[in-house]
């Protein structure tokens, strides 16, 4: 009854806010029709159409056709037109004269066909008209392939550019605020992702995204995994006949990447493969840390500090092949093969003092030391996909089965040894390996049935299985012998089973000419068999059902102004390191934990949205959200004067471990604009701005409330045809979060780019904070009994230049008949 209530109440809302613009008299007058191939009678995607004046043969409007070939024009006021239809590598279509008599005129144009040009295109250069942002009635689509900045760099690169995406200096993406995001590729998962998330991204050149898909509240068609919503970067790929190359290098004073991608494709038939690089160069980062805290039980003040420096580098390589087949038309299968390898290594001191005080602020102890570490992480997955679509007569009726395996080996090395000062002598040392597999099976299908005009009903289920196996062994040093001996008590080993049972309906429709609508429902089973081997505490994980509806309102105000309201809930599971219990004694002085009590997190989000399309001055777009977050999941500092981990005991340590803190809210806008100032210069300008309250049920009385924002800025500016330049800035305020305050920072960059060899070259200069060296970053975190304030100075000046190069041959001959001329074989 709560979910109806919820539903009625949007209905009631949106049919209100909606209705204004119906009272206003908007005109409902259309002209539609489908674009096909005149010989295969493929729909064609992205063709031009442009309504003129029958008197004088200006252009009023205009639009492309979607991936079904259709296209719709409304808007027109009554009067005489003729339309115009263009695709290249086919001959220009015109209509005869078009009479509309009156406002509310339907003329449907039904199926037109356009002829392929009897000429052959030598390394023809195929255009995307996109716009820079699409809005989708549930999702949104960035083409990053129009931004210049980003080109020489990664996907964080691009990320940092997209509305409602936020990313840190460290390569950290949170989504309207949330971390709790589902990545996809290609729309797909991978086991990669479960692993780190910031290499796999930094381990994508940028020049090897098509567009990023950005689903806030995603229906109920996706996974319920991700608060924040699904994130799907699309990797460039072509439908051209022909053969296509493109090239990209990049060589940096911090990091480097290249990439090669090829699209083959004769008749209907498809191939594309792809292999990519990234590296970044060893770069110091300078830390330091304060804590100060309070034993209550024998009343003293003790005090740490920690200062000292780290060297990190980190590399990565993708490559892949796929292929996309049609049989008959209305047969489709596609499938790939992909194989990833990533890493990073790192090595440092920190040197440390620690001093104790007593009630009356006399000093009782100091003790020096110096902490050397080191670690390694390594990557390496293998993803494979099968997919295969079903098209019918009946237009939207389609039958999807999608199959898609992940498999992973991944393996961590971390050394750590502590020394007396000045004396340098050891005391402490700790070595440990952790090999691991990963197993990830996707199987999904999906049907969609037309029931009515405008009608269309989606239903669908998916299983996936994950399995993850994991053993961690630790030697720690005998100080007495000086002899590395395996400790029993940390050493561990797990074995993850995890698996997903869901199924949804959906259903597409229209209400009245007001808005159009989708509302749906899915339902997830998750069962969970786990098994920690020598840990301190050990619980079963019980499975839980998950019900997540999602409502989705989209009504078109005019030809280029849409407003959208969406609810969805979404669920975040613990993954199996936050649940593990093993604890991390790599830093003496700051230990982490799993715990295996954690439950899932639940929330809700509502979203109301408005985009416009200003005609040649730009666009504009505004969302509104609330989000609620119950048993919400963020990592909880407690201090310990004194804790016994197996035979050993730390002093004046800190424990930080995943936690169901309580319930979190959020409540914000995102403002987007993308102006063009002129016929040179165009101006993007992007403001996200949210509450957030936290209500801490751990440790009552210490909630958190804070203003948080996001401001950036994009001036591009076409000096020629093949010359242009670009800036972009961006500055995150701080973050508040339920025990302090994490770093806010400025990153700026620019970029000249000079195309040349009929625009299939291109050289870039590109420059990231070139006045500053490092971006400092002060967190200041407290709770019960302790007060800890640390600043890392990140690294992130950089220079680099970018070679791109775009070569090959497109073909648009007119295919020969099947059958000896005859007519096509039927199905």
């Amino acid at each position: 009854m709560e979910i109806m209530r919820k539903y009625i109440l949007l209905l009631i809302f949106a049919g209100f806010v909606l209705n204004l613009d119906a009272q206003t008299g908007a005109l409902t007058t259309t002209i539609n029709g489908t674009v096909l191939d005149s010989s295969s009678k493929q729909p064609i995607e992205y063709a031009t159409i442009t309504v003129q004046s029958s008197l004088n043969k200006k252009t009023i409007t205009g639009t492309t056709s979607n991936n079904k070939g259709f296209f719709e024009i409304t808007g027109l006021t009554p009067g005489s037109y003729i339309l115009v239809i263009e695709f290249i590598g086919y001959q220009a279509f015109t209509t005869r004269e078009l009479v509309l008599v009156k406002k509310n005129d339907q003329l449907s144009l039904n199926q037109i066909n356009l002829l392929k040009s009897q000429h052959q295109l030598q390394a023809v250069t195929v255009k995307s008209q996109s716009r820079l942002i699409e809005n989708k009635i549930d999702k949104m689509v960035f083409n990053a392939e129009k931004d210049l900045t980003s080109q020489g760099g990664v996907a964080t690169d691009v990320l940092k550019k997209v509305p409602q995406v936020s990313v840190d200096v460290d390569g950290n993406v949170e989504l309207s605020g949330s971390s709790s995001i589902r990545f996809l590729i290609n729309g797909k998962p991978s086991t990669a992702f479960g692993s780190s998330i910031t290499d796999v991204l930094q381990a994508i050149p940028a020049s090897q995204i098509k567009s990023i898909e950005v689903i806030t509240n995603p229906g109920a068609k996706y996974d319920a995994e991700g608060l924040g919503g699904i994130i799907n970067i699309i990797l460039k790929q072509t439908k051209a006949k022909g053969m296509n190359v493109n090239l990209s290098l990049t060589a940096g004073t911090r990091m480097e990447n290249g990439s090669l991608n090829m699209n083959i494709r004769n008749g209907n038939l498809g191939i594309n493969a792809f292999i990519s690089g990234n590296g970044r160069l060893p770069s110091n980062t300078p830390v330091s840390l304060d804590r100060t805290s309070l034993d209550t039980f024998s009343k003293t003040t003790e005090y740490l500090h920690q200062d000292g420096s780290n060297t990190f580098t980190r590399h990565g390589i993708e490559t892949g092949v796929g292929f996309d087949w049609t049989y008959k038309k209305k047969n489709s299968f596609s499938g790939s093969v992909g194989f990833d390898e990533f890493g990073n290594n790192a090595h440092g001191y920190t040197n440390q003092v620690q001093q104790i005080q007593d009630g009356m602020g006399g000093m009782m102890s100091s003790v020096s030391s110096l902490n050397k570490s080191s670690n390694s992480f390594r990557f390496r997955t293998v993803d494979a996909s099968l997919n295969y679509k079903r098209t019918f007569t009946k237009e939207d009726q389609e039958l999807e089965i999608g199959v898609n395996s992940s498999f992973g080996n991944n393996h961590i090395q971390a050394n750590n040894n502590q020394y007396l000062m000045p004396i340098d002598s050891l005391y402490f040392g700790r070595q440990s390996t952790n090999p691991g597999t990963s197993r990830e099976t996707v199987i999904n299908i999906d049907y969609t049935q037309p029931l009515a005009k405008d009608v269309v009903l989606g239903v669908g289920s998916k299983l996936t299985l994950m399995n993850i196996s994991s053993t961690s062994d630790v030697l720690s040093l005998q100080p007495g012998t000086m002899v590395y001996i395996q400790d029993s008590f940390l050493s561990n080993h797990l074995d993850y089973q995890q698996q997903v049972y869901a199924a949804y309906a959906e259903i597409s429709f229209p209400v009245s000419s007001w808005f159009d609508a989708k509302i749906g429902s899915r339902y997830e089973r998750t069962a969970i068999n786990s098994y920690y081997s020598n840990a301190q505490s050990h619980a079963g994980t019980p499975g839980y059902n998950t019900f997540v509806p999602s409502v989705f309102f989209s009504k078109k105000i005019t030809d280029g102004q849409t407003l959208k309201l969406s609810y969805s809930r979404r669920i975040e599971r613990p993954d199996y390191r936050s649940l593990n219990p093993f604890i991390n004694t790599s830093d003496p002085k700051n230990i982490t934990a799993g715990n295996p009590y954690l439950q899932p997190e639940i929330g809700n989000r509502i979203e109301l949205g408005y985009s416009a399309d200003i005609d040649k001055l730009g666009s504009f777009m505004v969302n509104l959200f609330y989000r609620s977050s119950d048993h919400d999941i963020q990592p909880y500092v407690v201090y310990y004067p004194t804790l016994t981990v197996g035979d050993t005991t730390y002093h004046n340590v800190s424990v930080s471990t995943q936690q169901n803190i309580g319930l979190e809210k959020n409540i914000g806008v995102n403002i987007f604009g993308d102006i063009h100032a002129s016929a040179k210069l165009t101006i993007r300008t992007n403001l996200f701005f949210f509450k957030r309250y936290i209500i801490n049920a751990l440790d009552p009385g210490y909630n958190a409330q804070s203003f948080n924002y996001r401001l950036n800025l994009n001036a591009a500016y076409q000096f020629s045809t093949t010359l242009a330049a670009e800036f972009f800035g961006n500055f995150n305020s701080a973050r508040n979060e339920v025990q302090g305050k994490y770093p806010s920072f400025t990153t700026y960059s620019f970029a000249i780019r000079k195309q040349f060899w009929n625009k299939k070259g291109s050289l870039a200069l590109m420059a990231n904070n070139p006045f500053n060296e490092y971006v400092n970053q002060r967190t200041s975190l407290f709770g019960p009994n302790f007060n800890t304030s640390s600043i890392r100075k990140v690294p992130f000046r950089s220079i680099g230049i970018n070679f791109t190069w775009k070569f090959g041959k497109l073909e648009f001959k007119k295919q020969k008949e099947e059958n000896g001329g005859g007519n096509p074989p039927t199905e």
